[in-house]
């Protein structure tokens, strides 16, 4: 009975850290959220979480126990601030992605529970916790026509752009670590660690940042081209045939489940306001916003520093020490690099962290092994 009070005891606190936790990142989100019907549904669900986290505070005090300590870690800020980055609907999907853990934890909590009142208690928050995985759709339904217009538009532009700028620093981060790191193997194999190895890896970590970042800014100024002359030709559009456009509006509405003489409604509304109904054509029909057009300047530095900094990782011992130390310090570092580089990825793919790592770190360390036998090959053939 005492080891059933203990486990419950844990497992409320377990669950109050669970739903502070909640809390501060739907805060977070709802601080940097723009649509204000999105912050007000992201405030609600921190609201909730707060009161979850205050029922679990007070049925702790009725025990005689403690609350934890809230302890905001380093690796929790950082983290809590990549979420918020990568936008708030990735961000919600991560969070939801988490669900079948706290399924898990309340499931368990109510096993142990020691009274009818604390697994009613327990079974409610459960299904409290379900409704918020559907906070996309929920928002949609709750808002106001425009609102849910403005918040599907903003949901769908995020998904078009593949995760903002934090994607493409996390892609960077790996194409510059990846390769420089191969560099660097290649010629610790050729020259046992001499100080080539730094001469190779600088000229290597400088000319992937310029070929990333010249290369995004080149593709994302072509996108950003296109874009434009699309939203032209759909200017045109509009002034050509006014009714058929207005008709268009209306089934796309139709199509994100409002009902029909609403969408009709909605249509009409915008056909009066040609720049409002300009901007929901491109969205839906082509995908496009020029409130999001990507900035190419935004890209080239983004995917140079980030490049550069992953492609710095493997180096760093060469400033310090040569040799075989050096070599074994760097395959240390950028092993465990490759790793938490893949992890981060499961910000914008989803993924399991492990999983993700544990694939990246192999593909690093095959890519290490290749290049540092290549190198011990012909190195002294190049040499003599």
């Amino acid at each position: 009975m005492a080891e059933n009070r203990d486990r419950f005891i844990s497992g409320l606190q377990k669950a109050w850290l669970a739903e502070q936790a909640s809390a501060r990142i739907y805060r977070e989100l709802a601080v940097h959220e723009k649509n204000e019907s999105r912050r007000r549904v992201l405030l609600k669900l921190a609201e909730s979480e707060v009161q979850h986290s205050e029922r679990w505070a007070a049925r702790l005090r009725e025990l005689g126990a403690p609350l934890p300590k809230d302890r905001l870690t380093l690796a929790n800020r950082v983290w809590n601030w990549v979420l918020v980055q990568s936008g708030t609907d990735n961000a919600l999907k991560r969070i939801e992605s988490t669900e079948d853990e706290g399924a898990e934890m309340y499931e368990s909590l109510a096993g142990v529970a020691p009274t009818e009142t604390d697994r009613d208690a327990i079974h409610t928050v459960q299904q409290e916790e379900q409704v918020h995985s559907g906070f996309a759709h929920r928002a949609v339904e709750t808002a106001a026509p425009q609102d849910r217009l403005d918040m599907i538009l903003h949901r769908e532009s995020w998904h078009k752009r593949g995760g903002g700028w934090i994607g493409q620093a996390i892609y960077g981060a790996n194409d510059g670590l990846g390769s420089v790191f191969g560099i660097v193997s290649g010629v610790a194999g050729a020259t046992a660690g001499g100080h080539a190895v730094l001469i190779a890896g600088l000229a290597g970590m400088l000319a992937s940042a310029l070929s990333m970042g010249s290369g995004a800014y080149l593709a994302t100024k072509a996108e950003r081209e296109v874009q434009e002359a699309e939203i032209k030709r759909e200017r045109r559009e509009m002034e050509i045939h006014p009714d058929e456009e207005r008709e268009e509006l209306s089934l796309f509405y139709q199509l994100k489940g409002v009902p029909e003489d609403e969408a009709i409604m909605l249509a009409t509304r915008l056909a009066a306001q040609p720049e409002s109904a300009l901007k929901t054509l491109a969205s839906e029909e082509l995908g496009l916003s020029e409130e999001n057009y990507p900035n190419p300047w935004t890209a080239a530095l983004t995917a140079s520093l980030s490049t550069a900094f992953g492609a710095f990782i493997p180096i760093v011992p060469f400033f310090f020490f040569g040799g075989y130390p050096a070599i074994i310090a760097s395959f240390i570092i950028s092993t465990l690099a490759h790793f938490l580089i893949g992890a981060a990825k499961t910000v914008v793919t989803g993924l399991s962290p492990w999983r993700s790592g544990a694939e990246m770190t192999i593909v690093g360390l095959g890519e290490a092994l290749i290049t540092y036998v290549l190198g011990s090959m012909f190195g002294p053939v190049v040499g003599g």
